[in-house]
């Protein structure tokens, strides 16, 4: 992925666009968390329910501290240690964690992400972004800018050029505070 593909990616996610951009196992859909617009065209374009939630994903852990409430030192000392990497946990909403992002759930979906491209297009955009397969619910992840292209056309604002990590499966979601696999 080129700096400039990047650049203008962030700056669509800034002003309320969703982009797709490779991640660890498949390209994601992405936008800015705290715009219910964005977050809305996202969930209609995957034909995905709202109740179900999202996952937002962070250059670094300080980006999703407003979105999740605190945590109990033995439980964060699990968490960071898993990050930057292809776990997912499930916290405590906090106060910017709409319905939008969190479903029907009192939790949120977060994880730092171990994708230099989109770890890159976090920092740029300067935000945690939503982090959901390109795909619509039930079809199959998409694995290329092609297929992204093909799937969705002119129904997202940009597609970043790049390749997704070397993961075959979705990230393993974990509970923050049994530490129960949830998805693995």
């Amino acid at each position: 992925m080129n700096r400039t593909s990047l650049t203008r990616a962030a700056a669509i996610i800034r002003a309320g666009g969703v982009v797709a951009y490779p991640t660890e196992a498949c390209f994601g859909l992405g936008c800015d968390p705290r715009n219910p617009a964005a977050i809305r065209r996202i969930l209609c374009i995957k034909r995905r329910r709202r109740n179900k939630g999202l996952i937002l994903i962070a250059d670094h852990r300080r980006r999703l501290l407003r979105f999740v409430d605190s945590l109990e030192v033995a439980c964060r000392e699990q968490i960071f240690a898993s990050w930057p990497g292809r776990h997912t946990w499930l916290l405590p909403a906090g106060p910017y964690a709409s319905r939008w992002l969190r479903g029907d759930q009192p939790t949120l979906a977060v994880r730092v992400t171990a994708h230099r491209g989109a770890a890159a297009l976090c920092r740029l955009a300067r935000m945690p972004i939503v982090s959901t397969s390109a795909n619509r619910s039930g079809r199959r992840m998409l694995r290329s800018s092609g297929a992204v292209l093909r799937e969705f056309g002119d129904e997202v604002d940009f597609v970043v050029d790049g390749r997704i990590g070397n993961q075959h499966a979705p990230s393993i979601i974990r509970h923050g505070q049994t530490g129960e696999v949830v998805r693995g």
